[in-house]
This record gives C-alpha cells, sequence and structure tokens, in this order.
C-alpha cells in the first residue's frame, strides 16, 4: 500500500482543520490513532495469537508507519524539533510492533514492505486515514475485491492420497451426469451498500464477546407443531427438536446448532436432512461416533441407508443416502465427495475445525465451499454443544463453513442484515443489532434447565487429596523450582529496565510476557523436559490409584462409574487397580476400532455386570452415550472447560434418570488447585456470547498460561 502522491497534502489538509487539537497531532493526526490501534493488537497478542482481524490490523499499522515516517521526514514545514518528536512517537509505535511480532512469529513476515495486502486491508487504511481527517484521492476512497479464483478441494499435499472406492465408480456409470441445480445463477451484483468501507469482522466477535447485552444466543424458532410427523413409530422427538425442524421445514438451511450436550444434536440433524430432502448427505464426525452415527439415521430414518468411510472406503456402499467420514481419513476422500453431488453436510463437534491453519480444518472448509457453489441453499449444519474454547474468533471456522462470512468480511446475506440496522461500528447499538444479526443466520442454542426441565441436576464436586509420599513431595519441589525459574527470568528483565524488584509486586505486562515464552519453549521442548506440561502429568500418576480407588469404593455404593483419565499410563494404572479389586471394566481408548469401541460401549450400557467404564478424555469426551451410569469421577484436570463438559455430558443428557455427580479429584497444594479454579473461570466466555449472560468478562488467556503466570506471581510473593 504504497502511499499516492497527493496523499500527503491532502493530510496537511485535514490536519490543518483542527484548530482545537494539540500541535503535534496537527502535523501528524494519524499517530494518535496508529497508537491506540497498536496497543488493541498488542493486548490482543497478549493473550494468545491474533486472529485473522488483527493480524490485518498489525499489517495495515505496519504500512501506516512507513508511511508516515516517510511524509514527516520529507515535510519541510515540520520544525526540526517537531519533526525529531514525531519519529520518536512513531518509533514507539514501531517498537510495540516489534514486541508483538517476537511473541508470535508468524507475524513478522507481515512486516515485509512487499507483502500482498488484501482488499480488508486497503479498507482499515483507507478507513484511518479518513478518520485522521486525510483527503483521499478517488483512486484510493474506492476498493473493489478480488473475483474469487475456483481452486481445487484438494490441496496439492494430499493430492497422491486420493482414493475412488470400486462402488463409487458404479455410481458415475448409473448416473453419469450430475443433474444442474437450474435454482443456481451467476451472482448479480450487488450495488454498493452503506457498511461495504468498514472493516466489520473484529466488531462482530466484540459483540459476542461482551454479550452486548443480549439474550439467549438463539434465533427466534416456530413453535411446536400440533402433531409429530416426522418420528418413526415407537419414538417421539422432544418439544426443543421439533421447533428446530419446523425451521427447517420453513425454509432455513443453515444452522450452528449449539445445543448444550446432551440435547439430541445428532437425532435432529438426521431429521433435518429428511426434512430438506439434503441427500446425498455428508457428516463429518469424530472417529469414536462413526457408528452411533449410522444407527441414528437407521433408527430415526429406517427409509434411508448410511455407509460408513473406513480407510481408503472399499466397503463403502456408494448408493446410500448418508456418507460418513471421520475428520482423519477425509483427506483421503476429498477427490470423489467433491464430485458426488453432496445436497448437505453436517460437521459434528464443530470445534473440532476452530484452527484454520489445520488441514482437518481446510479440507471440511474446501468441501462445505464446494457444495454451496454446485446446489442452491444446501443444508449445512455445524453441531457443537461447546463452540467457543479460549476466544470467541473460535467462531470464525464454523462461520466460514456455514458461508456466513468469508473470513474477511461478512457473507452478501449478512451483510443485508448488518447495513440494514442503520448503524455502524462507531455506534454503540450497533452491537447488540450485529449480534442479532448474526444469531438470526441460524445459531440454535438451548439450555437443559429450559427445554428439559425432567433432565436432573449436574454437580463437580472436588475431593482434594493430599500427595504426601515422596513423590508428591518431588512434585511440589518441581513447582517451587518451575516457580524460581520464572521468578529469574522476570528480575532479568526488570533490571535490565533499570527498575528495582519489589518483593510482593509484580509487573502484569512483564510477568505474561514471562510466562508467554516459558509456556512456548514448553511446546517445543516435548516430553523430556522438566515443564508445567510434564508437572502435570506428574501429578495425574501420582494421584491415578487414589483416584481408582475413591472409584472402586463409589462403585459398590452407587452401581456403575465413568472415569475419565487424560493420559494413558494413568488408565492402565487404574485398570489394574479395578481388576485387583474384581471389579469389570471396559475401555475406551483414541487406539481402538470403532467397532470395539461401540462394543465397549454397548457393553456398559446394557451389560449388568460391567461396573465401570476407563475413558479416554480425548476419544470419550464427545459423541458417547453412558447414561447408564450417574457418576464420574475425573482422575486428571483438563486444560479446557469445554473438554470437561464434554465429558460430564456423557452422562448428563437425555435418557439419564438420575442425579450426575462429576467427581474431581484434585491434589492439594499443588497447581492442580489452580488449575481447577482457572477452568471453572473459564465457563464465563460461553455464558456471555451464547448465553448473554450479565458475567464479568474474565481473561481470554489460556489456562495453561494463566497457570504459569499463577506460578511466577507465587514466586515473585505477589500472589
Amino acid at each position: 500500500m504504497p502511499p499516492t502522491a497527493s496523499t500527503a497534502p491532502a493530510r496537511r489538509r485535514g490536519a490543518s482543520n483542527r484548530g482545537s487539537s494539540a500541535r503535534r497531532d496537527d502535523d501528524a493526526p494519524l499517530i494518535p490513532i496508529l497508537a491506540r490501534k497498536v496497543r488493541e493488537v498488542e493486548a490482543k497478542a497478549q493473550r494468545g495469537k491474533l486472529g485473522p482481524t488483527n493480524r490485518v490490523k498489525f499489517q495495515v499499522i505496519a504500512f501506516l508507519v512507513r508511511e508516515e515516517r516517510a511524509r514527516v521526514k520529507a515535510d519541510e514545514e515540520i520544525p526540526a524539533a517537531a519533526r525529531a518528536e514525531l519519529l520518536k512517537r512513531l518509533d514507539g509505535v514501531a517498537t510495540i510492533l516489534a514486541k508483538t511480532a517476537a511473541r508470535d512469529t508468524s507475524l513478522i513476515q507481515l512486516l515485509e514492505v512487499d507483502q500482498a495486502t488484501s482488499p480488508v486491508a486497503k479498507r482499515m487504511r483507507r478507513d484511518w486515514l479518513l478518520e485522521s481527517g486525510a483527503e483521499l484521492p478517488e483512486d484510493e476512497l474506492i476498493i473493489t475485491d478480488v473475483a474469487p479464483v475456483q481452486t481445487s478441494v484438494v490441496p496439492a499435499a494430499v493430492a497422491s492420497r486420493q482414493v475412488t472406492p470400486p462402488q463409487i465408480e458404479a455410481r458415475r456409470e448409473a448416473n453419469p451426469f450430475l443433474a444442474p441445480d437450474v435454482a443456481l445463477r451467476a451472482p448479480a451484483s450487488t450495488a454498493r451498500r452503506r457498511l461495504d468501507g468498514w472493516e466489520l469482522m473484529g466488531p462482530l466477535y466484540k459483540a459476542f464477546e461482551t454479550g452486548a447485552g443480549g439474550a439467549n444466543a438463539s434465533m427466534e424458532l416456530p413453535p411446536v407443531p400440533e402433531f409429530d410427523r416426522l418420528s418413526p413409530k415407537g419414538l417421539e422427538i422432544m418439544p426443543h427438536q421439533s421447533r428446530f425442524l419446523e425451521s427447517v421445514r420453513a425454509g432455513h438451511r443453515s444452522f450452528l446448532l449449539a445445543d448444550e450436550p446432551g440435547l439430541g444434536k445428532t437425532a435432529q440433524s438426521v431429521l433435518a436432512a429428511s426434512v430438506a430432502n439434503a441427500y446425498p448427505l455428508l457428516a463429518v464426525v469424530p472417529n469414536v461416533v462413526k457408528m452411533n452415527w449410522a444407527r441414528e439415521v437407521e433408527r430415526w430414518t429406517p427409509q434411508r441407508r448410511a455407509t460408513v468411510i473406513h480407510g481408503d472406503g472399499d466397503q463403502v456402499d456408494a448408493f446410500a443416502d448418508v456418507f460418513i467420514v471421520n475428520y482423519e481419513v477425509l483427506d483421503r476422500h476429498l477427490s470423489w465427495l467433491s464430485s458426488l453431488g453432496l445436497r448437505g453436510m453436517v460437521v459434528d463437534e464443530a470445534h473440532f475445525i476452530k484452527n484454520l491453519g489445520s488441514q482437518r480444518s481446510q479440507n471440511v472448509l474446501a468441501l462445505g465451499a464446494r457444495i454451496r457453489e454446485q446446489v442452491s441453499d444446501p443444508l449445512m449444519l455445524a453441531l457443537t454443544g461447546t463452540p467457543l474454547i479460549n476466544d470467541v474468533e473460535d467462531f470464525d471456522a464454523i462461520w466460514r463453513f456455514l458461508g456466513w462470512t468469508n473470513g474477511e468480511k461478512p457473507g452478501p446475506e449478512l451483510m443485508a442484515k448488518l447495513d440494514a440496522t442503520g448503524f455502524t461500528p462507531a455506534d454503540k447499538a450497533f452491537y447488540p443489532e450485529a449480534r442479532d444479526a448474526v444469531i438470526s443466520m441460524g445459531i440454535v442454542r438451548r439450555k437443559k434447565k429450559d427445554v428439559a426441565a425432567d433432565l436432573p441436576d449436574k454437580l463437580i464436586a472436588d475431593l482434594p487429596v493430599e500427595l504426601d509420599d515422596e513423590y508428591g513431595r518431588s512434585i511440589r519441589e518441581a513447582e517451587r523450582e518451575l516457580g524460581e525459574r520464572l521468578a529469574a527470568k522476570y528480575r532479568r528483565i526488570i533490571e535490565a529496565r533499570g527498575d528495582r524488584v519489589i518483593r510482593g509486586e509484580a509487573d502484569d505486562d512483564i510477568v505474561r510476557l514471562v510466562a508467554h515464552g516459558e509456556l512456548e519453549e514448553a511446546k517445543a521442548a516435548g516430553a523430556g523436559a522438566d515443564n508445567v506440561f510434564t508437572m502435570v502429568r506428574k501429578i495425574g500418576q501420582a494421584k491415578a490409584l487414589l483416584a481408582a480407588d475413591y472409584a472402586a469404593q463409589l462403585q459398590r455404593s452407587v452401581g456403575k462409574v465413568v472415569f475419565f483419565a487424560k493420559h494413558i499410563d494413568v488408565m492402565d494404572a487404574a485398570e489394574a487397580h479395578f481388576a485387583q479389586a474384581g471389579l469389570r471394566t471396559v475401555s475406551i481408548r483414541g487406539d481402538q476400532t470403532t467397532t470395539a469401541r461401540q462394543q465397549a460401549i454397548d457393553a456398559f450400557n446394557n451389560d449388568p455386570d460391567v461396573a465401570i467404564a476407563v475413558c479416554s478424555l480425548t476419544a470419550a469426551g464427545v459423541g458417547v452415550n453412558m447414561q447408564a451410569a450417574s457418576n464420574v469421577v475425573l482422575a486428571e484436570l483438563s486444560w479446557t472447560a469445554a473438554e470437561q463438559t464434554q465429558a460430564i455430558d456423557r452422562v448428563h443428557r437425555i435418557g439419564q434418570d438420575e442425579p450426575v455427580t462429576a467427581w474431581r479429584i484434585i491434589a492439594a497444594h499443588t497447581i492442580d488447585t489452580k488449575i481447577a479454579e482457572l477452568i471453572d473461570s473459564k465457563q464465563s466466555l460461553a455464558a456471555r456470547a451464547l448465553d448473554g449472560e450479565q458475567v464479568d468478562p474474565t481473561s481470554s488467556d489460556s489456562v495453561q498460561l494463566s497457570a504459569l503466570m499463577h506460578l511466577l506471581r507465587q514466586a515473585l510473593g505477589a500472589d
């Protein structure tokens, strides 16, 4: 974004009209804007990697700093002293950019002079210049989007891995021509809208981050119909499910179905496909629930055929109505799936695609985009009870999949809704209206307490245990040493700055910087190093037998128990303890075949002799129904509130008749206690963004980062 010849004098004219401003801002009215924007980016970067909007903002600041530096140096009307002051202020902005890039090294490339810029970046630059009072030439005021280029669904990296199951060839020969969708037309050029020039993604996220004073984030749904015409004989859908399906019947086709876990999202999706006649339908699901999805299709729509894609798909039924594939093998089936003529797509546990840089996310988004290109108004469903893990920008990938945004700006339908509000992001009233506009695109969020009042209560109870053996003492010593190592880094930074370290006081910015550096080193170091990850794992190992013993006692008094752990060695130790106690168990792990996993789940739910299910938090935390138990033991803590919620809700879901209690085993006097506290605090993100609750905003720092900051403050005597 090079400056134009006419821009500099125009800015001077804009500045000269602001007689009430301070002299230094008259000379460079853009600098205060850049200073404010760079602080916003810095604050966001301190809480983790920047999302798309803030990366664009970072890039624009870098461009404008260079432009403004060149202008100030060349402007002979600015006195030498004033010029030196302005350059010093620009250096301050540049320093913050450099520090931010040091935290997130992926930003460094955005500092390059020849880095390509998007239309969004150009609009942002234009808006800031106009805000500063600059008068821009017409060619800078009008910014057009580059026409999209049709890209292959199959990335080059996986092109060689593509397979075509034998039966797919048979289907193609049976129907060699895909019938065109006559409803599809080349998109007509739309008139310029009032908000076209605004950067809108950041404000949209902000609208959810603050809750915008809104109510529950669920679109208006039709009333419950008088008769249930959708359920097969012997089954009945619940009122909240019926209302969702009525919305599909009325013509709505894209949804973020964010009902709390346990409210029957799979059944709603299967029936929605039937209502919309969205066949063939593709369901992309976690491996653990593939077989359950096939069962649900058979159960709710017995007239339809489902096929599960395993490996290279040798056994796939090419003439099925519903194709079910797990994320891990999707990459080798992209080619034939993209040409099958799919009329609908479901992404189960859609928070799995939140990392846009992952191949998993790119595969799903590419397929979704292709379906929207081929079919007018396809059925697009994103299912997750926990769409937000750490940050409101977790919405980004889901909104892209549904076609509501393209990551840089809202899509045409959402843009029209935002434009119709009559407000801009400069107006406070814009934010609740914007939140409502996004919700109306298809966010459906129901809570158990509201739609399943007969569902028993759920209680999370903490059980502190003392690690008073040699192992426990070594863990506490390791914690102390880690805290001291962090404190030493902190002191070196403070002293290098020329300040004095005061016992009991801590600079929050430096604390976060030191903790962030330690976290990145820990992620890169692996299992062999002594860091927060290995420490937490050791705590899990130390608690294993204590947690297993409690679970065994619990089983004898209340019946079936679900035992969750994060690490395999903890699961192994627990299973050995249960075997010694004469208790029959089943195991649900990530390395099982789909069939073996389903057999274990069925045995736990149906066999009265199976006492305990020993489950991996990651492998069994989603899509598994285990209502035969009403007690859950969490032997190890998760790093996210969402993962904990998902685990507990394997038991607390429709079909559960008993109150559910989750027993968290917490190692007293260790970092375990702080992690439990941090997990609980993270629940407020969803409460604000999705449930409209007016709670105090909490930091979006990850639990790992917050735990390290706690250890550091503790070592400094400030916590």
